[in-house]
């Protein structure tokens, strides 16, 4: 199983970028897809999580600008993300809780990381 991510890069502050994570491999389900993201320094944290039944959660810092979504018959998450700030600023990591098969317990697999950077 493999998670690719993608959609990273420059943008100004104030402005939008979408990211993409897409899941691939013998995959049986997929529940929890998520985001989360790492700042020099800092710890990695938790941006967004979308549940397989369409719950969605987000980190303080990013409610109401960003918003996280699904498309289950094509394996991807993605985090729309507007208004980005400064702080935004961090590589950004999407994750999965993944069932290869019907009776084995979900494992938590990770993308490899893009890049966000904001200018101001």
């Amino acid at each position: 199983v493999q998670l690719q991510a993608s959609g990273g890069g420059l943008v100004q502050a104030g402005g939008s970028l979408r990211l993409s994570c897409a899941a691939s491999g013998s995959i049986f389900r997929i529940n929890d897809m998520g985001w989360y993201r790492q700042a020099p320094g800092k710890q990695r944290e938790l941006v967004a999580v979308a549940t397989s039944g369409g719950s969605t959660n987000y980190a303080d810092s990013v409610k109401g600008r960003f918003t996280i979504s699904r498309d289950n018959a094509k394996n991807t998450v993605y985090l729309q993300m507007n208004s980005v700030k400064p702080e935004d600023a961090a590589v950004y990591y999407c994750n999965a809780e993944i069932k290869l098969q019907l009776y084995q317990r979900p494992n938590t697999y990770w993308g490899q990381g893009t890049l966000v950077t904001v200018s101001s």
